[in-house]
């Protein structure tokens, strides 16, 4: 097995984008990288596993509730370095949107925290570019939908 921390390879992740109205759910990280940071909830891809069957898997593990996964958002790179420029992380991450479809939001102990966050409180929680960009495509997403 590889290790996540200073991988030979790029980890295979996937996030999910949930919407229950027009707020979105924000996870507190509970585990490096990121640990302490707001985020959308996700992980890592299993061996034979689809990448919808794995978005589905995450979001129930760290969740709880039952969801309805949408589309395809993006595609973007998560890569943390220590401070010999050495590469600590490196995931490879693909974004899908979902609605909520019920049940209780239940936060695994992977997580410290979760809420449903309005678009306007969003800056709040200081989320990095690219995962508020990720929201905003994925909110574009959906009201094309509708």
């Amino acid at each position: 097995m590889s290790s996540r921390e200073y991988p030979a390879f790029p980890i295979p992740g996937v996030g999910v984008i949930c919407f229950k109205n027009d707020a979105v759910l924000l996870v507190q990280r509970g585990k490096e990288p990121r640990r302490g940071e707001w985020s959308i909830p996700g992980g890592a891809v299993e061996v034979g596993e689809t990448l919808r069957h794995a978005a589905q898997r995450e979001f129930h593990e760290e969740c709880g509730g039952e969801i309805e996964l949408r589309d395809l958002v993006d595609a973007v790179d998560l890569i943390s370095r220590d401070e010999q420029g050495r590469v600590r992380f490196h995931y490879a991450l693909i974004d899908f949107w979902a609605e909520w479809r019920g049940g209780e939001l239940r936060p695994s102990d992977d997580v410290l925290d979760a809420r449903w966050v309005s678009p306007a409180e969003l800056d709040t929680y200081n989320l990095p570019a690219w995962s508020r960009a990720v929201i905003d495509k994925a909110a574009a997403l959906r009201k094309q939908t509708r």
